[in-house]
């Protein structure tokens, strides 16, 4: 019995020492989450949901697909919405974020671009782009945020991840 609880406690913290985000099946959120994403989403479809902790506050993220296009939406355990951040091609991305790139990251291969869009009071507002990228010098992958303007707010190297 010892040793068949060692190994529970060691695969518990494993868990937990992850990335900090916990898988939630979908049967198991909230209702007031489900209702707020289908009510902001009338024709998406769930794909998966992680919970997890945001300045110290509890939230859900909820994948979607939603006409094709791949959405994540977050929200407080309430229902309220803060961020969708949506899937785009870079084709759609605004000239000035991608000459920024382009200067900044010359022939760089875009793996994901977002756009991320913050919700406060009800309202949404586009904050910026995020570009997951890998550069052709070395082989690096950087994700990018970009401002709508063409302003390179953050950059933080993914290579190791």
């Amino acid at each position: 019995m010892r040793a068949f609880l060692c190994g529970l406690t060691v695969v518990a913290l494993v868990g937990v020492v992850g990335a900090g985000e916990e898988k939630v099946p979908l049967d198991k959120l909230p209702r007031a989450v489900v209702d707020a994403v289908k009510k902001r989403f009338p024709d998406a479809e769930l794909v998966s949901a992680e919970k997890e902790k945001d300045e110290g506050k509890t939230v859900y993220e909820v994948a979607i697909k939603n006409k094709g296009q791949s959405i994540e939406v977050t929200l407080t355990p309430e229902g309220v919405i803060t961020e969708i951040e949506k899937q785009i091609e870079a084709k759609n991305l605004p000239a000035a974020v991608s000459k920024a790139l382009e200067d900044k990251y010359p022939k760089a291969t875009y793996k994901m671009i977002e756009e991320v869009i913050k919700v406060k009071d009800g309202k949404e507002k586009l904050e910026y782009y995020e570009v997951l990228l890998t550069t052709t010098d070395k082989k690096k992958k950087v994700e990018v945020g970009v401002s709508p303007e063409g302003k390179i707010l953050k950059e933080e190297d993914k290579t190791n991840e």
